[in-house]
């Protein structure tokens, strides 16, 4: 081969590289406000049901005070959203909506009625309610714990389980519970983990039946971790991330690959997305969402070979609903 032919091959292979490393780079296709007609728009979550989108969060004042909503949007879209359903308890704060999928085919939609007087017994109740079109809800259900906050279920041939955890005086530490209607819930495991504040949790399963949690700690260590358990999912073990992360949730591609969204906290505070390896227990940023200050709460839906975000943030000034959408 002449020398000339020869650096030609070089640099297509060359060219021919950077293109697929171009292509491979996750790319923000779009990040657009959806919502900002409450006073305080926040703490949101995203599903697909019978080819339409619906979005939850909490509708509110501030992000304390005492007259919390849960505001369901819909989309046949994900551009033109409207609103299906107002979610609302007398003299409650109904605070950081959940929603999926029940396996008989109704939305179900988690969240907590809160109560800020100091003086309280109770100040978190979780509640739960179901529709089958979106738009006609059922009144809402005590369920699991008062003062234990279930914070988020996911659904596995046929069993809900998810994690609360305690919101008085002393008590630091998360239970895992599960249920077959996503009403009735027994408690698997009573002291699931206590050290450093464990909160916030997402939990996901992967083919072989393994469970994955992602928690947030606030105490002292802070750092987020990851669970690892099998069934039936009475023993964990956990690896120190080395993080500080809020209001976490995560999605497993259909190539494999474990995605994480969180609240990062090393300035600026912000919204993002970040590859998990289980192996070693840690998180790599890969793409900041456009976001800043109160900020996060995500929803996640892989569809279309594309990835859906539903978040909040205040970076543009009054704290609203945004969605993105990201190729990966």
């Amino acid at each position: 081969m002449s020398r000339q032919n020869l650096c030609t091959t070089l640099f297509a292979l060359l060219f021919l590289a950077s293109t697929i490393s171009a292509a491979d780079k996750p790319t923000l296709l779009e990040a657009r406000k959806i919502w900002d007609r409450g006073g305080h728009n926040a703490f949101t979550d995203l599903v697909r049901h019978n080819n339409r989108w619906y979005c939850v969060f909490r509708e509110a004042k501030g992000h304390v005070s005492p007259e919390g909503k849960i505001r369901v949007l819909t989309s046949s879209d994900g551009k033109k959203w409207t609103s299906a359903a107002l979610l609302s308890r007398a003299k409650s704060d109904l605070r950081d909506p959940k929603i999926n999928v029940a396996p008989d085919g109704r939305l179900m939609v988690l969240g907590a009625a809160s109560w800020h007087e100091k003086t309280a017994k109770v100040n978190r109740q979780p509640m739960v309610w179901f529709s089958k079109d979106g738009k006609a809800w059922s009144e809402g259900v005590e369920v699991a714990e008062p003062n234990f906050w279930l914070w988020r279920v996911t659904w596995h041939k046929g069993v809900a389980r998810g994690i609360g955890y305690g919101r008085r005086g002393n008590n630091r530490q998360i239970r895992l519970y599960e249920s077959r209607d996503g009403v009735d819930y027994k408690t698997l495991v009573s002291n699931l983990f206590d050290k450093g504040y464990p909160n916030e949790t997402s939990i996901i399963y992967q083919k072989n039946d393994t469970a994955l949690c992602l928690l947030r700690r606030d105490g002292k260590p802070n750092t987020g971790l990851l669970g690892t358990s099998q069934p039936p999912y009475t023993k964990w073990t956990w690896k120190d991330l080395g993080v500080r992360i809020g209001g976490p949730h995560m999605i497993q591609l259909p190539d494999g690959r474990l995605l994480a969204a969180t609240r990062l906290y090393d300035k600026p505070v912000r919204t993002a997305l970040s590859w998990l390896d289980p192996k070693t227990g840690t998180l790599k940023e890969f793409l900041t969402l456009p976001s800043g200050g109160d900020t996060s709460y995500p929803g996640l839906v892989w569809h279309d070979g594309v990835l859906w975000v539903s978040y909040y943030a205040s970076h543009e000034g009054k704290t609203s609903i945004y969605l993105a959408r990201v190729k990966l």
